[in-house]
This record gives C-alpha cells, sequence and structure tokens, in this order.
C-alpha cells in the first residue's frame, strides 16, 4: 500500500543516516553538551529579567558647572536689555579645589530714560538662560528637578522651558514653567522641586489653566532673580545677589 511504502522509505532512510553517522566519541559529546548548556543559559538569561534593567537611571545630569567650557552653554538677560539698570555675571570659581559656578550681579529698581521706549513695567530682574539642546530633551521617566547650590537668602526662580503646545500657533516663544526656589543664605542644600510644582506662565506671568507639562519635550531651562516678590520670609530688595551652583540633576523619585 502506499502507505506502507512511505513508512518503509522512512525506515530505510533512518537506517542509513545511522549507518552513516560516526561513533559519538566522549571529546565530542563533551563539546556537544557545552554548546548546548551555552546556549540553555542564555534563553534562561533572556527570560529571566528584571524591570529594574528596562527602566533608565533613577537621576540623571542635565547641567554640571565643573568648567568654563559649561558657561558656553548659557546666556545672561536682565532689564538693561529694556532700558533698566541691573546687571549680571555667570563665572566659574575654584575654591578648596572644588569647581563651581557662580551667578551674581546688582539688582536695580531704577531705569534709564530708554525705558519709556519699550513701556517696561518692571525692573530689578536678572537671569541666566540655557542655550536651547540639540533637539530636546526627554525627562518624562522623572519626577523632580535637583538642584545643589548656596545662595544670599535670595528667592530665585527655577524654570523649564518645553516645545510649543500651549501658545497659540504661530507664537514662537517657548512654553515655560516656573517654580520659586528659596535659597538659604551661605550653605549649600540640594533643592528638590517635583515637575508637578512648576506652573505654566508668559512672560512671567502665571497661566491660569488646567495643563501639564510634557517633560519628554524640553528644550531648556533658566535660572533668575527679581527685586520684589518671591517666597516669603525671604530677602528682597534692590542690591547685590549671588547664587553658586555644582550641578542640576533630574531624579526618579518614585
Amino acid at each position: 500500500m502506499s502507505d506502507g511504502a512511505v513508512e518503509l522509505d522512512i525506515v530505510i532512510a533512518i537506517g542509513r543516516i545511522d549507518v552513516d553517522v560516526e561513533p559519538v566519541t566522549s571529546k565530542k559529546m563533551s563539546k556537544i553538551r557545552a554548546i548546548w548548556q551555552a546556549s540553555l543559559t542564555a534563553t534562561k538569561r533572556a527570560l529571566t529579567w528584571n524591570i529594574d534593567d528596562l527602566l533608565p537611571p533613577s537621576e540623571r545630569f542635565i547641567y554640571n558647572f565643573n568648567s568654563k567650557q559649561e558657561l558656553n552653554k548659557w546666556h545672561l538677560y536682565s532689564d538693561s536689555q529694556y532700558g533698566g539698570l541691573s546687571s549680571a555675571a555667570l563665572e566659574i570659581t575654584d575654591k578648596q579645589q572644588t569647581v563651581t559656578g557662580v551667578f551674581s550681579g546688582n539688582l536695580c529698581l531704577d531705569v534709564t530714560e530708554e525705558a519709556t521706549k519699550w513701556n517696561i513695567s518692571r525692573s530689578g530682574f536678572c537671569g541666566m538662560r540655557s542655550k536651547k539642546f540639540d533637539g530636546f530633551i526627554d525627562l518624562d521617566p522623572y519626577d523632580t528637578i535637583a538642584l545643589k547650590i548656596k545662595g544670599d537668602g535670595r528667592s530665585y526662580i527655577s524654570t523649564i522651558y518645553t516645545e510649543n503646545w500651549v501658545n497659540s500657533p504661530g507664537q514662537m516663544e517657548d512654553n515655560s514653567w516656573q517654580a520659586f526656589l528659596a535659597v538659604p543664605k551661605d550653605n549649600w542644600l540640594v533643592a528638590k522641586i517635583p515637575l508637578a510644582h512648576y506652573v505654566p506662565t508668559w512672560r512671567g506671568n502665571v497661566i491660569e489653566a488646567d495643563i501639564e507639562m510634557n517633560p519628554s519635550r524640553v528644550v531648556g531651562m533658566s535660572l533668575s532673580v527679581n527685586a520684589e516678590g518671591g517666597v516669603p520670609g525671604a530677602r528682597t530688595g534692590p542690591g547685590d545677589f549671588r547664587l553658586e551652583i555644582d550641578w542640576i540633576k533630574a531624579l526618579r523619585t518614585q
């Protein structure tokens, strides 16, 4: 029968293979066993994964003020661009073999005659803003911004700039999200600001709307200081300011 012929052919074929195969020596068997064991180990490793292996690091350096080259990533601004008289500087200092950045200057409430041309509504502010990233950075895996800083008792403003999707189409300004930062005098501290505490602003004014930051599209950051306003109890008024900065990081705390 046809079924029998097929079965017979298979038996004969298997028989030929058995005859043609050379005897397996212990050395060859050892090699086969090693290959099999390596394959089994690799399979186990692929199947036995840890969720932590899929997560990014728990912290990410965004800026590290440890060299003069780092300052090239920032530019300064103040009310002097609009007729004000405030001034600011950003430099690197090396004390006790520790290199840090120093944002300092003078806040002035006076304005020049040129201020009338700009119709300036307030003065007494300075800031340092990062140049835009090459594209953007993704902070979506993180929930907190941390800054290692030493201040002068003033209140500072931490700003995160994200890709424009809140403002009206055609506006070229980045979206800005701000949080106040109280900095005690003459002591280093690590200030931690949850991303949820940043509020949307436009030209310094809070946007009264229920919108959320998109941390996956961060294009820059800034630190600024005003002569007036800020955290209750912080030093205010015109005069000198000084903020030392060691680093800025993103943290995953949850």
